[in-house]
């Protein structure tokens, strides 16, 4: 199966005709598979939360309220649920090839937000949303899998310098800013564990040339604190910068801007008890966090209980094994010491009685020798016998064979003279009775022979 978020897509785009239809949007590649990694796709289709949870979610604004509660991050895959340790090549963990995983909630509802086919006022609501940093992120990636190459920058031109930050990574550690995500939609391929789609290469000339007359903004704000922090630690020496980007806690949610047009509808429909509910929930997830990071504390402190008293118990053990191993060590030098003559005096009776033992042996060897001949010398007899045995018993068969064979000739011999007679016999009387009937014939012909002589003198005597 070819990796069609990889390839250049062979049909073309159909853009919207201004006035009614300026609403819709076009799509750029499958219309089915919304260009995104077979195997992300494959986990998306089959997993659980998208085929129960999220079938029964029909609308827009019902979708993007499932992002802010439920989205943390817009990594392809959960933390720890896909093992790519000593893998290269196509098989790496870059590809997404060969391996899967847990897929996030981040990319179920994007293929979500796919199936429901957005318009452009809805995606430009996703991308300006103000309840949460992860609805913009799911909205400027929808753009990247979707939409044409060339509208790429005309999407991303009025938050390129956005400052708003938000977590990326799952499980936390990699924060960055709107526009540094957007920065990298364009000018990179890889995102985390899989593949955009790809752009041509005019196309990507065109960008990257933007992107380098379009350098990056910072802020006052940023600078003023910097400036702050190496004067306090002046005396102390200078401050180090670290390449790597800050490591802040997710601002997952900002209070301080209002809710969206689908929140005011939610109110209107449900009153002042929404807000009681979104309350709860959001007290109700804290609590939960809380619970685990202390439940991991735990954990990690019983763990290291554990480990410590297993290596005492370890240490015990070699200890007293070392001291057993002394103490035997001792008292074999002392029973050397004290036994060397009543080693030697073993060693002479042990010799005499190997002795002894030898003179047996060869004995018994002897007599088991003579014993062997004896049973071999009778064997040998036996055999004999027994061939003789057999021979005469082969010559007596033979005899009775040939004269079983003579009689059998004699009696066929005379078989055939029978025959022979029989034959002869019934030739004669065949030929007797040919003859008898020639004569038989030959009467009759002289009878009607003279019956016709007398017929003619009869008719001769009448005429006359």
């Amino acid at each position: 199966m070819a990796n069609v978020g990889n390839q250049l897509p062979t049909q073309a785009v159909s853009k919207p005709a201004p006035g009614k239809h300026g609403n819709v949007l076009p799509l750029w590649g499958n219309e089915k598979t919304m260009n995104l990694n077979p195997m992300i796709l494959t986990n998306v289709l089959s997993s659980p939360y998208f085929k129960v949870q999220l079938y029964e979610l029909k609308t827009y604004h019902e979708v993007v309220d499932e992002i802010y509660f439920k989205v943390t991050h817009v990594e392809p895959w959960e933390k720890g649920s896909r093992k790519t340790a000593g893998q290269t090549g196509m098989c790496g963990g870059v590809r997404g090839v060969g391996t899967g995983g847990i897929v996030s909630t981040a990319f179920c509802l994007l293929y979500k937000l796919f199936t429901l086919k957005l318009t452009r006022k809805q995606l430009m609501g996703l991308i300006t949303h103000t309840d949460s940093p992860y609805i913009r992120a799911l909205g400027f990636m929808y753009i990247r899998y979707t939409q044409p190459p060339a509208d790429l920058i005309d999407w991303y031109d009025g938050f390129l310098d956005d400052e708003e930050e938000l977590d990326v990574k799952a499980g936390g550690g990699c924060v960055m800013t709107v526009g540094e995500m957007l920065r990298s939609f364009l000018t990179k391929l890889e995102w985390f564990s899989t593949l955009f789609p790809r752009i041509p290469v005019p196309v990507q000339k065109i960008i990257d040339q933007q992107m380098k007359a379009r350098p990056r903004k910072v802020v006052q704000k940023e600078t003023q604190e910097e400036e702050a922090a190496c004067a306090e630690q002046g005396g102390k020496g200078e401050r180090r910068r670290s390449r790597t980007p800050r490591r802040t806690p997710s601002p997952r949610r900002s209070p301080k801007r209002s809710r969206s047009r689908s929140h005011h509808r939610e109110r209107d429909r449900h009153g002042p008890s929404f807000d009681r509910e979104l309350e709860r929930e959001r007290d109700r997830q804290r609590k939960e966090r809380e619970g685990r990071d202390r439940d991991r504390d735990r954990g990690d402190r019983g763990d290291r209980e554990r480990r410590r008293s297993r290596s005492a118990d370890r240490n015990r053990e070699r200890r007293r094994s070392r001291s057993g191993s002394r103490d035997r060590k001792s008292e074999r030098r002392d029973k050397d010491r004290d036994g060397g003559d009543d080693r030697s005096k073993r060693k002479d009776r042990e010799h005499h009685k190997d002795r002894g033992a030898e003179r047996e042996r060869s004995r018994d060897k002897k007599s088991r020798g003579e014993t062997d001949d004896r049973r071999h010398k009778d064997d040998r007899e036996r055999h004999r016998e027994e061939r003789k045995a057999k021979r005469s018993s082969r010559s007596r068969s033979r005899e009775r064979k040939h004269k079983s064979g003579a009689e059998e000739k004699s009696r066929r011999r005379e078989r055939s003279h029978s025959r022979d007679r029989d034959r002869e016999r019934d030739g004669e009387q065949r030929s007797h009775k040919r003859s008898r009937s020639k004569e038989r014939s030959h009467h009759q012909r002289e009878s009607s022979n003279d019956h016709s002589k007398h017929s003619e003198r009869r008719r001769s005597h009448s005429t006359e």
